[in-house]
């Protein structure tokens, strides 16, 4: 059975450990690929010798070199990719941001931060997104 695969495309090295300890509350097995910006998510989607085409893309939009906006604009006109499940996460609340990431057909949106100090549970929080949404789809990939 083939774990499934999710692509983290984020350039916060703490907002990346905090969604690792988030994954690691998922029961099944997965594999995780970080990029650090979108120009190195497409060497690693196009690197013939990875193979790799991920269930789930966690994307940041706000990223140096090639933001989020950008990477999905591509992503969506490539024909092996366009239909990857793209969750944005995101400190911006401007409604152009979400407009734009909804017209290019996004599955959700995550608010950063994604770790909160005082415990507070919100529904858009990762911790959140990791036990109602992400382990239903890579459930429902692996099986």
């Amino acid at each position: 059975m083939k774990k499934p695969t999710i692509l983290l495309i984020e350039d916060d090295e703490l907002d990346i450990i905090s969604v690792e300890r988030s994954l690691k509350k998922i029961e099944s097995g997965y594999i995780l690929h970080t990029a650090y910006n979108g120009i190195e998510a497409f060497k690693m989607l196009r690197d013939a010798n990875m193979n790799l085409v991920p269930d789930v893309i966690l994307l940041d939009i706000n990223m140096p070199r090639m933001n989020g906006i950008e990477f999905l604009e591509i992503l969506r006109t490539d024909e092996i990719l366009k239909d990857i499940k793209v969750f944005i996460m995101t400190t911006s609340s401007e409604a152009s941001d979400r407009s734009a990431a909804e017209k290019l057909g996004i599955s959700g949106y995550i608010l950063k931060p994604l770790n909160y100090n005082d415990n507070t549970k919100r529904s858009d929080s990762m911790d959140a997104f990791v036990q109602f949404h992400l382990r239903k789809i890579l459930h429902k990939e692996n099986t």
